[in-house]
């Protein structure tokens, strides 16, 4: 496997773990449970889970309402494109 490879298969696993943090969050939310910190939450999309936090956000309609958690989570987004960016303008130069 190359380097390209592995980052690809770590995008695809922190933007599931991110899915699946939303939705456990969101299972023990209508169960009135212990629940995720924010967080956690906020660190998965800031690690390069932006997309799936996002996604999870609205077909769950998870933290939606929260325009403080839907900002914070847009700048994880923000970041997430700019480390892209920085990525492919540096190797690819």
């Amino acid at each position: 496997m190359n380097y390209k490879e592995y980052i690809l298969i770590y995008a695809l696993f922190i933007n599931f773990l991110s899915f699946v943090l939303f939705f456990l969050d969101k299972r023990k939310a209508i169960k009135d449970k212990w629940r995720i910190k924010e967080r956690t939450l906020h660190i998965s999309s800031f690690l390069g889970g932006a997309l799936g936090s996002i996604l999870a956000m609205y077909l769950f309609h998870h933290k939606t309402r929260k325009i403080k958690f839907c900002v914070i989570t847009a700048i994880s987004f923000i970041f997430n494109i700019f480390i892209i960016y920085v990525y492919c303008y540096y190797i690819y130069k």
